[in-house]
């Protein structure tokens, strides 16, 4: 199953009620971490074949489209480009997979994310409890982004019977067995607060 990113495809972000989302075109979600969340707290505009999304200061938040989903043995692929930000800012972003009651005060879904300095992430949210499967940790895999230069990577995550393999460019930076890997469920993106990320392709295969 492919998800295509559409160049009409706009999230602008509006207030979330505590454990709501908010319809988008195309069939896209949102929900933000903070209830509170203003109306630009998430932008995001049409850029080439994909699209760049904005988030200010209160902005962190998941995306998904509840019919793209995964199970059994599958691929799912994340290309994007991480713009520049003021300061030392280093907030993470990436693959969201497994989701399950996502508008819901239950919502669970796991989560795998890199940052500007090289280091990624893997963490499980369960309602609103969320535990480390691996703490920021670097890896040469990743690009930094550093100077006024974009810092381009493409995170996968490839899942057979037995393991589920999170790679970065091609490398695999961890692993787990299946049974102890909540991912099967709907697969989409986080992207936490004060970033501009350009996401140029997102896909779901079947291997």
């Amino acid at each position: 199953m492919r998800l295509s990113l559409m160049a009409s495809l706009i999230l602008l972000a509006t207030p979330l009620a505590a454990q709501q989302t908010a319809a988008r075109p195309g069939g896209w979600q949102v929900r933000y971490d903070r209830s509170t969340a203003s109306d630009s707290a998430m932008r995001t505009a049409a850029m080439g074949s994909g699209w760049h999304v904005t988030t200010s200061s209160s902005g962190s938040g998941i995306a998904w489209r509840t019919d793209q989903t995964t199970s059994g043995n599958f691929r799912v692929v994340l290309e994007t480009s991480l713009a520049p930000s003021e300061g030392n800012h280093l907030e993470g972003f990436g693959l969201l997979l497994g989701g399950r009651d996502l508008a819901a005060a239950n919502q669970t879904y796991l989560y795998f994310l890199i940052r500007k300095d090289g280091q990624f992430l893997i963490k499980h949210r369960a309602g609103t409890e969320v535990h480390n499967i691996m703490a920021w940790t670097p890896n040469p895999a990743i690009i930094k982004q550093e100077g006024s230069a974009n810092a381009d990577n493409t995170l996968a995550v490839e899942a057979s019977a037995d393991s589920v393999r999170f790679l970065v460019n091609g490398q695999r930076v961890h692993a787990m067995a299946r049974a102890d890997a909540a991912v099967d469920g709907i697969a989409g993106l986080r992207i936490n607060h004060g970033l501009s990320v350009h996401v140029a392709r997102l896909t779901v295969t079947p291997r």
